[in-house]
This record gives C-alpha cells, sequence and structure tokens, in this order.
C-alpha cells in the first residue's frame, strides 16, 4: 500500500505573474478555498495520511498559517523549501529521506480532479507494489499535454510532450504512483534543453522496462490544469456550480478526514473557530449536526 503523498507545490506561476508575484500560486482561492486544498483532498480521499508539501523558498510561513501540521486532521504534513525549481521528478530527490524505503504517490499542486467513482480508483492505485502508475484523461487539443498511447490492459506503449502528430488524446495529468526506485531513476536523470529535469523522462524508465501502466478517469469525470489565469477561473466556475446545485463541497478535507474516522465532531467545533465566521464554517457546522 502507498501510505506516503507528496504535493508539488513550488513553480514560479509565471503564467499568471502578476497575481503570483506575491502570493504562491497554490494559496489563490478556487471558488471557496485555497487551491492548495484540492490536491491535499485527493491525497487524503486515497487514505494517504503521511504527507510533503514542497513548497518554494520564502513561502514557508504562509502554508503552516493555513495547513500547520495536518493534526487537526489527523494526518501528518511535513514541508521541504525548494531553492529553485528544477522539474518534476526533483520532487523525488528533495523528499528522498521522507520517502524512506516506501512507495510514493505524487500531485501538482495545481491539478483539480472530480470523477462520481475517483475515491474507488485513488484506493486501487495505493495498492501498487511495483513500477508507476499514472491517470490519464481524454482532452480535446492533445498537442498541448504529454500524452500516452495505451494497450487495452493500460500498459502505456508510447509517451510524447506536446505531440505535433497525432499519437494519442490522453493527456498524462499530474497525478502520479511511484515504487522505491523512483528515487534512485530520478536522481539519474539529465536536465533537458530547458535546464530541467522532465517527467516524460522519468515515466519513459518505467515504459521501457514495462512497469507503466494507466488509469483512466473516464467519461463524466473532469481534470483539470488550473496554470493559467483562463484555467483557474475555469475550475473556480466549475465548483461554484457544482457545490451550489448539490449543496455538497468539493474538496472540504475536514468532512473527508471526518468520513475517514481520522477525526470527531469534536475537533470540528475548534477548526470552525479557526476558520471564522464564513460559509466554509456553516457548512462544517452542518456536518455535525448530520
Amino acid at each position: 500500500m502507498i501510505k506516503k503523498g507528496i504535493i508539488l507545490a513550488g513553480g514560479k506561476g509565471t503564467r499568471m505573474s502578476p497575481l503570483t508575484k506575491a502570493v504562491n500560486k497554490q494559496l489563490l482561492p478556487i471558488y471557496d478555498k485555497p487551491l492548495i486544498f484540492y490536491p491535499l483532498s485527493i491525497l487524503m480521499l486515497a487514505k494517504i495520511k503521511d504527507i510533503l508539501i514542497i513548497v518554494n523558498k520564502g513561502q514557508l510561513d504562509q502554508y503552516k498559517k493555513l495547513l500547520p501540521n495536518g493534526n487537526n486532521l489527523g494526518i501528518k504534513i511535513s514541508y521541504i523549501e525548494q531553492k529553485k525549481p528544477r522539474g518534476l521528478p526533483d520532487a523525488f530527490v528533495v523528499g528522498e529521506r521522507f520517502i524512506g524505503k516506501d512507495n510514493v504517490a505524487m500531485i501538482l499542486g495545481d491539478n483539480f480532479f472530480y470523477s462520481q467513482s475517483l475515491t474507488n480508483k485513488l484506493i486501487e492505485n495505493t495498492k501498487l507494489k511495483n513500477g508507476a502508475k499514472v491517470i490519464l484523461h481524454k482532452v480535446q487539443k492533445p498537442e498541448l499535454y504529454g500524452v500516452a498511447k495505451v494497450n487495452k490492459n493500460n500498459k502505456i506503449l508510447a509517451i510524447k510532450e506536446k505531440p505535433k502528430k497525432f499519437l494519442s488524446d490522453l493527456a498524462i495529468t499530474g497525478l502520479y504512483f511511484f515504487d522505491n526506485k523512483v528515487v534512485k531513476y530520478a536522481k539519474n536523470l539529465k536536465p533537458s534543453q530547458r535546464g530541467e529535469v522532465e517527467i516524460v523522462d522519468l515515466l519513459n524508465i518505467y515504459r521501457s522496462k514495462k512497469k507503466l501502466t494507466a488509469q483512466l478517469i473516464g467519461r463524466g469525470g473532469a481534470w483539470l490544469d488550473t496554470g493559467s489565469i483562463d484555467d483557474f477561473y475555469k475550475t473556480s466556475s466549475f465548483v461554484s456550480a457544482i457545490e451550489n446545485r448539490q449543496g455538497l463541497k468539493i474538496a472540504c478535507i475536514e468532512e473527508i478526514a471526518l468520513n475517514n474516522g481520522w477525526i470527531t465532531k469534536k475537533q470540528i467545533l475548534s477548526l470552525i473557530k479557526f476558520y471564522g465566521n464564513c460559509d466554509y464554517s456553516k457548512y462544517l457546522r452542518n456536518l455535525i449536526k448530520k
């Protein structure tokens, strides 16, 4: 079972500048919650309780005000400051001590997932013993993404970053599950022309060993990358529409912790005090009444 997860919340957020000059992108709001709540909720839905958040140098205090150490959620949150972004696989080098001898999941801090059967799929992926698994989602413009070609057994046959010729319409999302060899493989990667180590190169190591498989989010599910202003506000509108129609919150981390049996209703009372008089607190108060 994968019991450890990494949220990569560094990066410069240049596509969203000037908003990101003063505030880390993952602390900006997606509708009524900071963006960081959404990837954190995905790891919590996967029943992962030991979480490392990698942040930019100088931004640690901002995160600790919002998510001190996870105790109030029945989980453990630790932090590492990254001196400068060196590419996604660098998370496994920076987080080597945290990973230890365990397998690990990683989610990018700006990724949003929504699907009816998502929890079951996430828990299924945490059963990974060896190899690597990526989550794929069908997209209209595959030339904008890293894409994967799969066979009928969901083994990945080919990966291409922003293909000019059509290879597949299945984009590689920012959610990955790896065995412990990922640390060794990440250390041996050479930087690309961009000067960063590339996730595609890391995945290709697993593919060459026939150890890379995929899971599709499927029709009716949503994966949104909130990296640009447009996508950021589209995601916000999506969350607003779903929450206001259903009366249920997406990525309410306290509700997930309560449903997982990690915290009690009494503990939620102290969280209501922490958030103060707001709609989010009202929602938490209604959870206690149930």
